[in-house]
């Protein structure tokens, strides 16, 4: 992956800067989470159910609220992020709430070099695996650090919504809905403040869902189930729409936003 150094590099850069700026936005409503609110969506609180007394693996955590809402839940938990200073504020916030998660810094694709355990199940969710340039170590590593019979979960935006570029405010379709050529963004605001005068700085790639799938089967993963949405827990696209159950969907949905899949160590 030495070839891709310098896109992580910028990645992490953007994603360092975008910290401070999301811990004070009202998508992730840091004052209601520290007393007490859960920052886990529906499809994955479903999918997983009862974490009580289970050792859990989050990738690309962030700054650790999902990790931290799990660990509330009971499940012994370790979060990872390439970004230093998410880590830092993961760690600031779990001593805060006197809970017991474990925090590390560094690529998701490096994970086995920094964890040497295995867990029940490993994690990821929304907007993780297009920071990415190549599934299959992904998915090796993620059959590393499962144990035999563990699970693994992903819910993601769709890839047919990663086919239209955002960065005008409105979706225009730009992209393969699976690109092995890298997607460079570049733009202001982030997608939880987009009044925000922080310059986004991204390197992406676009995963089709056979990429996803096919990857984690050739690890050893034997697929549970995929299952594909329209609506998505996060108002993150132009032009979405609050529906009845609280989530969001286009006027006009023609495609999904939004997939999950779980999948099993043999």
């Amino acid at each position: 992956m030495k070839e891709y150094t310098n896109y992580f590099e910028v990645n992490k850069a953007t994603w360092n800067k975008k910290v401070g700026i999301h811990a004070e936005s009202e998508m992730y409503d840091l004052a209601a989470f520290k007393n007490g609110k859960s920052s886990l969506m529906p499809y994955e609180l479903r999918a997983l159910g009862n974490v009580e007394g289970k050792s859990l693996l989050h990738l690309q955590c962030h700054f650790g609220q999902d990790t931290l809402s799990w660990s509330r839940m009971g499940a012994k938990c370790v979060g990872l992020d390439l970004s230093d200073e998410g880590i830092k504020l993961a760690k600031q916030l779990n001593f805060e709430l006197q809970l017991d998660a474990e925090f590390v810094c560094c690529n998701v694709l490096e994970a086995s070099e920094h964890i040497s355990e295995t867990f029940d199940i490993v994690f990821t969710s929304y907007g993780t695996i297009g920071w990415l340039p190549d599934l299959k170590p992904w998915a090796q590593m993620i059959s590393e650090r499962l144990k035999v019979g563990g699970t693994f979960y992903i819910v993601e935006f769709h890839p047919i919504a990663w086919m239209f570029d955002y960065t005008e405010g409105k979706a225009e379709l730009n992209y393969h809905y699976s690109q092995d050529e890298v997607i460079y963004e570049e733009y202001e605001g982030t997608y939880a403040n987009h009044d925000s005068k922080m310059v986004s700085k991204e390197y992406g790639w676009n995963h089709g869902l056979s990429e996803v799938v096919n990857s984690l089967i050739e690890a050893g993963l034997q697929i549970d189930y995929l299952n594909e949405y329209d609506e998505s827990p996060y108002d993150v696209f132009p032009n979405l729409k609050n529906t009845e159950s609280g989530m969001y969907k286009l006027d006009n949905q023609l495609y999904p936003l939004i997939f999950e899949i779980k999948a099993t160590k043999k």
